[in-house]
Protein backbone atom coordinates (compact mmCIF):
# COMPACT_ATOMS: atom_id res chain seq x y z
CA UNK A 1 0.00 0.00 0.00
CA UNK A 2 1.65 3.25 -1.13
CA UNK A 3 1.01 6.50 0.64
CA UNK A 4 -0.32 9.44 -1.34
CA UNK A 5 2.34 12.17 -1.45
CA UNK A 6 1.46 15.21 0.61
CA UNK A 7 1.46 18.46 -1.33
CA UNK A 8 3.83 21.10 0.03
CA UNK A 9 2.44 24.13 1.80
CA UNK A 10 1.92 27.36 -0.17
CA UNK A 11 4.61 30.00 0.30
CA UNK A 12 4.32 32.68 2.96
CA UNK A 13 4.85 36.33 2.05
CA UNK A 14 8.18 36.27 3.89
CA UNK A 15 9.33 33.25 1.90
CA UNK A 16 8.34 34.90 -1.39
CA UNK A 17 10.26 38.04 -0.40
CA UNK A 18 13.35 35.97 0.43
CA UNK A 19 13.10 33.99 -2.81
CA UNK A 20 12.66 37.14 -4.90
CA UNK A 21 15.89 38.49 -3.39
CA UNK A 22 17.65 35.21 -4.23
CA UNK A 23 16.32 35.41 -7.81
CA UNK A 24 17.44 39.03 -8.19
CA UNK A 25 20.90 38.21 -6.81
CA UNK A 26 21.20 35.24 -9.19
CA UNK A 27 20.11 37.42 -12.11
CA UNK A 28 22.85 39.95 -11.36
CA UNK A 29 25.48 37.23 -10.91
CA UNK A 30 24.54 35.62 -14.23
CA UNK A 31 24.63 38.98 -16.01
CA UNK A 32 28.13 39.56 -14.61
CA UNK A 33 29.24 36.10 -15.78
CA UNK A 34 27.84 36.79 -19.25
CA UNK A 35 29.68 40.10 -19.40
CA UNK A 36 32.93 38.44 -18.29
CA UNK A 37 32.67 35.61 -20.82
CA UNK A 38 31.69 37.78 -23.79
CA UNK A 39 35.27 38.13 -25.06
CA UNK A 40 36.02 34.40 -24.82
CA UNK A 41 32.90 33.55 -26.83
CA UNK A 42 33.96 35.59 -29.86
CA UNK A 43 34.97 33.73 -33.00
CA UNK A 44 38.60 32.63 -33.21
CA UNK A 45 40.53 34.75 -35.69
CA UNK A 46 41.65 32.25 -38.32
CA UNK A 47 44.06 34.76 -39.87
CA UNK A 48 45.99 35.16 -36.63
CA UNK A 49 49.42 33.51 -36.97
CA UNK A 50 49.27 30.85 -34.24
CA UNK A 51 50.01 27.15 -34.33
CA UNK A 52 47.42 24.62 -35.46
CA UNK A 53 47.10 23.04 -31.99
CA UNK A 54 46.85 26.42 -30.32
CA UNK A 55 44.10 27.38 -32.78
CA UNK A 56 42.27 24.09 -32.08
CA UNK A 57 42.56 24.71 -28.34
CA UNK A 58 41.24 28.23 -28.81
CA UNK A 59 38.30 26.95 -30.87
CA UNK A 60 37.49 24.28 -28.29
CA UNK A 61 37.62 26.88 -25.51
CA UNK A 62 35.36 29.14 -27.58
CA UNK A 63 32.83 26.30 -28.05
CA UNK A 64 32.82 25.51 -24.33
CA UNK A 65 32.36 29.18 -23.47
CA UNK A 66 29.49 29.51 -25.93
CA UNK A 67 27.78 26.43 -24.47
CA UNK A 68 28.19 27.84 -20.97
CA UNK A 69 26.76 31.16 -22.10
CA UNK A 70 23.72 29.40 -23.64
CA UNK A 71 23.10 27.65 -20.32
CA UNK A 72 23.42 30.94 -18.43
CA UNK A 73 21.09 32.69 -20.87
CA UNK A 74 18.51 29.91 -20.48
CA UNK A 75 18.69 30.20 -16.68
CA UNK A 76 18.38 33.97 -16.97
CA UNK A 77 15.14 33.48 -18.91
CA UNK A 78 13.87 31.08 -16.26
CA UNK A 79 14.66 33.63 -13.57
CA UNK A 80 12.85 36.35 -15.52
CA UNK A 81 9.83 34.05 -15.78
CA UNK A 82 9.92 33.34 -12.05
CA UNK A 83 10.15 37.05 -11.22
CA UNK A 84 7.23 37.76 -13.56
CA UNK A 85 5.23 35.01 -11.81
CA UNK A 86 5.78 36.78 -8.47
CA UNK A 87 3.93 39.79 -9.91
CA UNK A 88 0.95 37.73 -11.07
CA UNK A 89 0.71 35.63 -7.91
CA UNK A 90 1.59 32.42 -9.75
CA UNK A 91 5.06 32.04 -8.25
CA UNK A 92 5.53 28.81 -6.35
CA UNK A 93 2.84 26.90 -8.24
CA UNK A 94 3.60 24.07 -10.65
CA UNK A 95 2.82 25.16 -14.21
CA UNK A 96 1.61 21.64 -14.98
CA UNK A 97 -0.56 20.56 -12.03
CA UNK A 98 -0.88 23.94 -10.21
CA UNK A 99 0.14 22.39 -6.87
CA UNK A 100 2.54 24.33 -4.61
CA UNK A 101 6.21 23.63 -5.31
CA UNK A 102 7.20 24.07 -1.70
CA UNK A 103 9.77 26.27 -0.06
CA UNK A 104 12.60 23.68 0.10
CA UNK A 105 12.43 23.10 -3.68
CA UNK A 106 12.30 26.80 -4.46
CA UNK A 107 15.06 27.62 -2.01
CA UNK A 108 17.28 25.09 -3.80
CA UNK A 109 16.26 26.25 -7.29
CA UNK A 110 14.10 29.40 -7.06
CA UNK A 111 13.36 29.47 -10.79
CA UNK A 112 11.73 26.00 -10.70
CA UNK A 113 8.43 25.83 -12.55
CA UNK A 114 7.49 22.19 -11.99
CA UNK A 115 6.84 20.24 -8.80
CA UNK A 116 9.04 17.21 -8.16
CA UNK A 117 6.37 14.79 -9.42
CA UNK A 118 5.81 16.66 -12.71
CA UNK A 119 9.57 17.18 -13.18
CA UNK A 120 10.18 13.46 -12.76
CA UNK A 121 7.38 12.68 -15.21
CA UNK A 122 8.92 15.08 -17.75
CA UNK A 123 12.39 13.59 -17.36
CA UNK A 124 11.00 10.05 -17.68
CA UNK A 125 9.30 10.89 -20.99
CA UNK A 126 12.53 12.45 -22.34
CA UNK A 127 14.51 9.23 -21.87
Amino acid sequence: MSATPVSPEPLTDEQVTELVQILEDAREEIRAQLDTSREDARPVDLDKPIGRLTRMDAMQQQNMTQAGRRNLEARLQQIAGALAATLTGDYGLCVSCEEPLGYPRLHARPESRLCVRCQERLETTRR
